[in-house]
């Protein structure tokens, strides 16, 4: 009889070239992330003879300038989509948050008042959507074409989100709550005083979910949005650099006196990268918080 005396292989250490492999895997995955973000924001500093010397997105720095950024302001265009998206994404968000917490709580009470159907119904949506059609028929008939409000509350609530968050809330013990009933506490005493505090990890991380998809959200723009000057950041995005329309840049005191107008491509990395900044500041804030917040509440729900 054959005796084994190896551990089994998740136990075992790495060898030396197997953490070399996943140090190179990793930094091959950084820089293939990192690299491009790099050129665009190298792009929107740099001037005309340097992006005319690179042929397109400049990747070796060369002669700078926030010239791009000057008359991107200036002109007014970008100035109001960013006011726009950043009033958008700050409502949605909070009423996303708001009504999701409530959705959840009340779906994560075993006793709550239609309690299963309302969890089909939602859970029914993962698999039939209503259609674009349908939707536009919906926004019309509530008299939000043309409206800021077009833009939050056809999608107030994501199911994948509520589901998440629900599964969170029945993790929490049961002994608490019910401790909480016994002192006399009421049901929005103990989702304020209890169940929030002990899921700042989840409503951070769907917190996030909204915010992200808020800011980049730019169909619902398209479609229900007729007037220009209501437009978000991300279809300013669309329209000025993957259609190639021109902006309609302004005239700074660096135009004025004589100076050479940005290269396009600068001006449209520029608003790139302006798209980008809000995303890359929240996002290390809420990452700690993936694991407990999203995870366990997904595995164990």
């Amino acid at each position: 009889m054959t005796t084994f005396t190896s551990r089994p292989i998740w136990d075992e250490r790495p060898s030396a070239i197997g953490r070399l492999g996943k140090s190179l895997l990793l930094t091959l995955i950084v820089v293939s992330v990192l690299f491009p973000i790099y050129m665009v924001v190298l792009t929107s500093l740099s001037t005309q003879d340097t992006v005319t010397e690179a042929g397109g997105l400049v990747s070796i720095p060369g002669e700078l300038s926030l010239g791009a950024y000057r008359e991107l302001f200036a002109g007014g265009v970008v100035t109001r989509a960013v006011m726009v998206s950043l009033g958008v994404t700050g409502l949605g968000t909070a009423i996303s948050l708001t009504t999701t917490v409530l959705a959840a709580y009340g779906l994560s009470r075993p006793g709550s008042l239609f309690h299963r159907p309302l969890l089909f119904m939602i859970l029914l949506t993962f698999l039939f959507g209503p259609g674009i059609i349908p939707n536009y028929l919906l926004v019309s008939s509530l008299g939000l074409i043309d409206s800021y409000w077009s833009l939050i509350l056809p999608s107030a609530v994501t199911a994948f989100n509520l589901v998440v968050m629900r599964a969170f809330f029945m993790n929490i013990p049961q002994e608490v709550t019910d401790s909480a009933r016994i002192d006399g506490a009421g049901e929005w005493l103990i989702l304020r005083r209890i169940v929030i505090p002990m899921s700042k990890g989840v409503i951070a991380v769907i917190g996030m979910f909204y915010a992200v998809g808020y800011w980049n959200s730019f169909f619902n723009a398209v479609l229900y949005l007729n007037d220009s000057a209501k437009w978000p950041l991300q279809v300013v995005l669309r329209q000025y650099v993957l259609q190639g329309q021109a902006l309609v840049v302004g005239q700074t005191s660096n135009t004025i006196a004589g100076e050479a107008l940005p290269p396009s491509l600068a001006i449209q990395m520029s608003i790139v990268t302006l798209a980008l900044i809000p995303v890359l500041f929240i996002y290390p804030f809420v990452q700690r918080h993936f694991t407990k917040g999203v995870i366990i509440g997904a595995v164990k729900g």
